[in-house]
């Protein structure tokens, strides 16, 4: 929680750096636009000022993900965050289409622009302080791990884009006599509504629930797969609450002579260690495998060969056999692409019971969620 906290200090603490910086260039674009009659420069500033009010979402985003978890949100409230990010991801879109509308209205009325040098110093100013805050928010985006700081990020880059596009623009005004700005503007326009689409599908993505991490699926697998007494990990599922919060349960392959105060034991300490090294609330499931039965290793031997037949069954796991109820049980890994998942299981099932006749084999269908 510590570390948590820290976190979120961080994160607000960048933001208010950055309302600091783009109020700044609020009132320098302001003031050079309307000297010099352009709109590009204008637009320029309100797209600060867009910067500034997406600096203070995130701010407030960040405070209400850091509340703690109540008994209507017992998993606390880190997704606040993503939703924050979507408010930036709206303004930056809200920012695109009224640069869009305004550019085309400069292309087909276009006016006389009134360019001097003091104009130009303070747009190169004016970029190279965007390319600056935008680097050094998309950095700490992607060091704390929020989105809402790596979207602000990637606003203020584009913004740097804009702040070229005009400095183009007043050189090419001030030696030629020509008016780009609604060109430039139409094309800055495009990438910029390309970006916040982009921003705000990743960020619905991960309300909705997305696909771990397979490095650090692969790393907690690892540390449990490490204990002598796991034969195997499987069925590793994580919900994500939030950038650093995180739910998850696996199933873990003991020997079927392991007792329940064994079983516990092991359990509370591989969950002890995950949650340490990688702040996960881990629950888990077992796993008995048939150690001291001739008949479960033939058995098992012959439904990995069999399922081997299938390249869509991509992994089985979780075999026991009961030998006094003949049973014989075991989860298949598919493709997410199989449309007949019922008829390989059918297939896999016929072939055992014709080798094996009087047993019953149950197979149950996993899904890929992190394998």
């Amino acid at each position: 929680m510590k570390q948590d906290r820290s976190r979120s200090g961080e994160i607000i603490r960048v933001s208010r750096r950055g309302i600091a910086v783009n109020i700044v260039l609020v009132l320098f674009k302001a003031a050079v636009g309307l000297a010099a009659h352009s709109i590009a420069v204008v637009l320029d500033a309100v797209n600060n000022l867009t910067d500034a009010v997406s600096s203070l979402i995130t701010i407030i985003g960040t405070k209400l993900a850091g509340k703690a978890a109540d008994r209507k949100h017992p998993y606390g409230h880190g997704r606040i965050e993503y939703i924050a990010a979507s408010f930036v991801a709206l303004l930056i879109l809200a920012a695109g289409l009224t640069s869009l509308k305004e550019s085309i209205n400069k292309l087909l009325h276009p006016e006389t622009l009134n360019y001097t040098f003091v104009s130009v110093v303070v747009i190169i100013g004016a970029l190279a302080a965007k390319v600056l805050l935008g680097t050094y928010y998309r950095k700490k985006g992607i060091e704390l791990n929020s989105d809402s700081l790596t979207a602000s990020g990637t606003d203020a880059l584009f913004d740097a884009v804009i702040s070229l596009a005009t400095l183009i623009s007043a050189v090419i005004s001030m030696t030629a006599g020509v008016n780009l700005e609604g060109i430039l503007g139409i094309v800055i326009s495009l990438l910029i509504l390309k970006a916040g689409m982009e921003i705000i599908t990743g960020t619905i993505s991960r309300i909705i629930g997305t696909r771990a991490d397979d490095d650090f699926t692969s790393k907690i697998k690892e540390v449990i797969c490490a204990d002598p007494n796991v034969r195997g990990a499987y069925d590793l599922i994580l919900h994500n609450y939030g950038p650093e919060t995180y739910f998850g349960s696996v199933h873990i392959e003991v020997d079927d002579n392991m007792t329940a105060r064994e079983i516990d034991a092991l359990s509370r300490s591989l969950a002890g260690t995950i949650y340490r090294e990688y702040s996960v609330l881990m629950t888990f499931g077992i796993y008995a495998a048939n150690t001291h039965n001739e008949a479960a290793v033939e058995i098992r031997s012959a439904v990995t060969g069999i399922t081997g037949r299938f390249p869509a069954i991509r992994q089985v796991h979780g075999f026991y056999l009961e030998e006094s109820a003949r049973i014989v049980s075991f989860d298949i890994l598919l493709d997410y692409d199989i449309d007949n998942p019922d008829t390989i299981t059918d297939s896999v099932r016929q072939a055992l019971t014709e080798r094996f006749p009087g047993y019953e084999f149950c197979i149950h269908i996993d899904r890929d969620f992190s394998e």
